[in-house]
């Protein structure tokens, strides 16, 4: 089978970028000599997401550890990338039909992190934060091939008579958005967005749907502030320091006043940190009234600093770190926004993020590194069409 790996060795990480098409074999499921293949699924890709993870992969920005920490274990030398999938299964185990009642035919999407169900957290209802996890694409081989094996437990059936097959294959990071979310109640409130690529676009959406009552965009990016002003957000501010090129920590005070200036001159109710930025996040801090919330979504390495920091606990302020998706009461939400149809949630994902599928949707099996890299740059969401 053809699939998309990362196949360099641990010394050759910072000199290049980019993922190879290779032939690999197909998985198969083996219950006589592998046991626990009888809880899997072989599944046929038919949309795959190229995720802001993947990206930093391509670019050599993230996970390199991760990577090849997983790889000296099972001693193999590629990673087959990619978690955000939607699939035909074509063959369950034993197991997964009798317990979970898969059969051939059956289109599903995938929880992206492999919890292992015996640790404390899985046990009391936080598999989102397994202890002892595996995540699809990164530290176990990924859905960007034509066959992938699966534990059935990860798997959430999807109807695409209701969901378009193009929005269904990226449930997995509209559930990031959804779950950061759900962590406050969004109904009446003010929410200011700090930094509005794909997960920002997407929590947009989410809030809106969610209740939020006004919407403020912020980016150092002219054209994902274009995006969420095509998702009818209600204001967007230009943040004119890249962070890449002038990285500071103080926040950004022309941003924090015209905040407050919308928003009974105190501040927002709800902040969303979605960009990784240190200067963002205070920021972000700053521009949340006295008693708001702010919500940690974007990742970066290394140590950050917070400014004022007597202030988050005098004017009482909440900060709420988010992972991943809550397994699976986010992907319940998911599933129902996607199928209302009072917002139009589906709609505006499909024809502002995903662009209608114009220069956004790329034949897998026709892979051409150049021109997908020249995508990735310019559009907040890549998918694969498996062919």
């Amino acid at each position: 089978m053809k699939a998309l790996v990362l196949d360099i060795s641990r010394d050759k990480w910072e000199e290049s970028k980019g993922m190879n098409q290779v032939d690999l074999p197909e998985p198969k499921i083996d219950e006589t000599h592998f046991p626990e293949d009888s809880n899997k699924c072989i599944i046929r890709p038919l949309y795959t997401g190229f995720c802001g993870s993947d990206k930093s992969i391509w670019f050599r920005q993230a996970f390199k550890e991760i990577i090849f920490d997983s790889l000296d274990q099972e001693s193999s030398e590629r990673r087959i990338c990619g978690h955000e999938l939607l699939g035909k299964i074509t063959e369950p185990g034993s197991y997964s039909k009798s317990h979970y009642g898969y059969k051939t035919g059956d289109i599903v999407s995938t929880e992206s992190h492999i919890f292992c169900g015996r640790c404390h957290q899985c046990k009391i209802g936080d598999a989102h934060v397994c202890s002892d996890h595996l995540i699809i694409g990164i530290s176990t081989n990924g859905c960007f091939a034509e066959q992938i094996k699966l534990p059935a437990k990860e798997l959430w059936r999807t109807d695409l008579d209701e969901i378009r097959p193009e929005v269904a294959a990226i449930q997995e990071p509209l559930g990031n958005a959804v779950h950061a979310c759900s962590k406050v109640d969004l109904r009446g409130k003010t929410v200011a967005i700090f930094g509005c690529g794909t997960i920002g676009l997407l929590t947009i959406l989410s809030a809106r749907a969610m209740g939020a009552s006004t919407i403020i965009g912020v980016d150092h990016k002219k054209e994902n502030l274009k995006i969420a002003e095509k998702l009818e957000v209600d204001f967007t501010f230009q943040d004119y320091t890249d962070p890449k090129k002038s990285p500071s920590f103080y926040p950004n005070e022309e941003i924090t006043n015209k905040i407050r200036i919308k928003c009974f001159g105190e501040g927002v109710d709800v902040a969303f940190e979605m960009s990784g930025s240190n200067q963002a996040l205070n920021t972000a801090i700053s521009s949340t009234r006295a008693g708001g919330d702010i919500i940690l979504f974007g990742l970066s390495s290394g140590d950050y600093t917070l400014t004022q920091f007597q202030n988050i606990i005098l004017h009482g302020k909440s900060l709420h770190g988010v992972v991943g998706r809550k397994v699976f009461q986010t992907w319940y939400v998911v599933s129902n926004l996607l199928m209302s149809k009072s917002h139009g949630l589906q709609d505006k994902i499909f024809k502002v993020i995903l662009n209608q599928g114009n220069g956004t949707t790329f034949s897998f099996r026709n892979f051409d590194k150049t021109r997908f890299e020249n995508a990735i740059k310019k559009y907040p969401k890549i998918i694969f069409k498996h062919d």
